[in-house]
């Protein structure tokens, strides 16, 4: 038997294995057996093996490592006796799995992912496919002989010194979608055993003043406009993870962008797989995902997968397999994210790509003012029907890592940038953004504005980054908006001028409606109009008091304001003025009507501002952390999305919990369950603090 696998062996010039069959009287062992470890511990170091033991020089092929039972340091399941499966044993004494340790060296990886031995001698698995097609065939070993003789050699490309497949000129090698489930109105209605039509947006209209003297006239008069999705799931249940178990979400085509240049190694990479543990883990069976590494330069792991529960444990293997070294390129890695999803043949209703990085792009962004929108295609700069169809949501982690360029990237798709002070937290921001993603609730979402009286028009609307439109007679004007996550809420300002008149007690103003695709039932939904009147009486008694809505989104938009104009200050080397713009900011912010009135949003604010000041005390702090965190916070409040932040003064994290949804807090607590790191806490609980209805 021997002489004949050191024949095969000396055929190839390399080592090939073949699945080896179990006996009648052994039972298989599934996949999700007890004797294997979670998904956390799979990704987890803390679990590898870390000492070799001696051995005699050279590989050794066994059905049979030793009598008793050993782990395989790529999957942690039991390499058991008699267990059905080839075992591979490297020069460093260390034992895989073939078809685990096949798949790593696939990637590119040339050492023992144990000890960081080099090896001499590379496993290979016939033929070269794609990680998710890589499925064993049963040979007796004379029949895989004969099989090694026949086998052309195959082709390769070297990447600084790494042995890679080449990959396929177009990226249309998804795995394929199955019939998606469509509901039609009722059929919705009927799964959730409602007996009323289920409503996915709510809209309300609020005036900065309830009343207004018949005899005045007002200029820049504002009225807040509150959009809010549908909750997760109407009725009781026992718990917020069992609403998301029955909620009928929309399935995500999810890409990741994974920088696994030099200065990953170490703590950050481990802690990056275990966070994308977590992702594969929670990701539905009709989900599909896909994964790019990057460093010098970009590489596709797998294709569009689907996370079943073969997915999941591909999926898994192929981030394990990530081996950090090289530079940063991250605009070849947005480029093969993009490709991957322009040239997919199927498409879930929801895709994203998610970006994370320490460092700075060395390769295609070295020049002294680079134009950062050059990173992403044109399909997704913009255009109408294109602009928030796959937003980027990037994460820049650590000290070193390029914040402009990754808010500029997440800000041109229509997606947040977070700022990850402490790479501990990785999987809680990851948690966070996919708690958001996997409850997309209504897509292309558009607020159109008329004006009801001839004498009424409108003269501006605040939208954050949210593109809108006035038209040039001031009678109407819209807001495209795109998706919205179960429960999450948008606010816009809308400012007009209002007529004196001569008669009559109230005046109609404006006429708002919603427009937006339901995910579910694949239908465009209209939402009925909604008109905002104001009384007009002939005095108003006292003076009336800005409604604390429309004060809290005039106090959002103005603080975002000021951070954009501190920035600039900042680039511009003026460190003092820009702390001084903040500074004063926050004396305004502090005689506003919801200030005095103790509203939660503005306390947070107020401390957030204050952060800011800090990580401007000097040059140094504000390259290290100081302009991440003020990108994240901008890109928080412009999109009125959550993002995670930098750790603050006080030890807390994830300042945005006014813009947390139930989804995003419950993928937060399961994270932070399933993690031995410190649970980090908002700044300061809304609980009390009730948002606009």
């Amino acid at each position: 038997m021997g002489s004949k696998w050191r024949r095969m062996k000396l055929a190839l010039g390399l080592n090939l294995c073949t699945y080896l069959p179990r006996t009648l009287e052994e039972s298989p062992t599934p996949l999700n057996s007890t004797e294997r470890l979670s998904d956390a511990a799979l990704l987890s170091p803390l679990n590898w093996p870390m000492t070799p033991t001696p051995s005699s020089y050279g590989l050794k092929l066994s059905r049979n490592s030793s009598k008793s039972s050993k782990t395989c340091s790529i999957c942690l399941t039991k390499m058991k006796e008699g267990g059905g499966h080839a075992i591979f044993t490297a020069e460093c004494s260390h034992s895989f799995h073939f078809h685990c340790i096949a798949s790593n060296v696939k990637h590119g990886n040339q050492v023992c992912p144990v000890c960081r031995a080099k090896w001499k001698e590379i496993p290979m698995q016939q033929p070269s496919f794609d990680l998710p097609y890589l499925f064993a065939r049963s040979y007796n070993n004379d029949a895989a002989i004969s099989l090694v003789h026949r086998l052309p050699t195959p082709r390769r490309v070297m990447n600084q010194g790494r042995v890679l497949a080449p990959e396929p000129l177009m990226f249309n090698d998804d795995e394929p979608l199955e019939q998606q489930l469509v509901f039609s109105g009722k059929s919705y209605n009927d799964a959730l055993g409602n007996n009323h039509p289920v409503r996915m947006m709510d809209l309300k209209i609020y005036p900065e003043v309830s009343a207004v003297p018949r005899a005045e006239s007002r200029e820049k008069f504002d009225v807040l406009v509150h959009l809010r999705a549908a909750a997760m799931v109407t009725g009781n249940a026992d718990s917020l993870n069992n609403q998301i178990s029955r909620y009928p979400r929309a399935p995500i085509d999810l890409v990741t962008v994974l920088d696994i240049s030099g200065s990953m190694a170490g703590t950050k990479l481990a802690l990056l797989k275990r966070a994308m543990g977590f992702v594969i883990q929670n990701l539905g069976s009709n989900d599909r995902l896909s994964v790019i590494a990057f460093s010098s330069t970009a590489r596709r792991l797998f294709p569009l997968t689907q996370m079943s529960d073969t997915g999941r444990h591909l999926a898994l293997q192929a981030v394990n397999s990530l081996v950090a070294n090289g530079g940063t390129n991250i605009a070849e890695g947005l480029k093969k994210s993009v490709k991957v999803m322009e040239d997919r043949r199927d498409k879930n209703p929801v895709a994203s790509i998610i970006l994370l990085s320490d460092g700075r792009d060395t390769y295609t962004m070295n020049q002294p003012d680079p134009n950062y929108k050059l990173l992403l295609p044109l399909s997704m700069h913009g255009c109408e029907s294109k602009r928030f169809q796959i937003p980027v949501h990037s994460f820049g982690f650590g000290s070193d890592h390029d914040a402009s360029l990754m808010h500029s990237v997440s800000e041109t798709s229509g997606g947040t940038f977070s700022f990850i002070e402490s790479e501990s937290v990785i999987q809680d921001a990851l948690a966070q953004c996919i708690g958001g993603l996997l409850s997309v609730a209504v897509q292309e979402l558009r607020l159109e504005i008329d004006g009801l009286c001839s004498d009424v028009h409108l003269s501006s609307i605040k939208t954050g980054s949210y593109p809108n439109l006035v038209t040039s007679d001031g009678r109407s004007g819209c807001v495209d908006i795109g998706d919205l996550y179960a429960d999450e809420e948008r606010d816009f300002l809308i400012s007009i001028n209002i007529p004196a008149q001569r008669g009559g007690n109230e005046t109609p103003l404006l006429k708002m409606r919603c427009v937006y695709k339901d995910l579910l039932t694949k239908e465009i939904v209209t939402l009925q109009s909604h008109v905002l009147k104001i009384q007009r009486p002939e005095t108003v008694g006292q003076e009336v008091d800005v409604s604390i809505e429309v004060d809290r989104q005039r106090n959002r938009f103005l603080a975002a304001e000021a951070m954009v104009k501190a920035r600039a200050l900042a680039e511009g080397e003026d460190l003092a003025a820009a702390v001084t713009v903040i500074q004063s900011f926050r004396q305004v912010l502090g005689e506003t009507v919801s200030a005095k009135s103790g509203d939660g949003f503005c306390v947070a604010l107020d401390r957030e501002l204050k952060e800011m000041q800090e990580r401007m005390a000097s040059r140094h702090v504000y390259e290290v952390s100081g302009r991440a965190y003020i990108l994240s916070g901008l890109s928080s409040h412009s999109w009125q999305r959550a993002t995670s932040r930098g750790e603050s003064g006080d030890g807390s994290s994830f300042v945005q919990a006014y813009y947390q949804t139930p989804s995003m807090v419950e993928m937060l607590n399961r994270s932070q369950a399933t993690s031995h790191h410190r649970v980090i806490q908002p700044l300061i609980s809304f609980a009390s603090q009730p948002k606009p209805r």
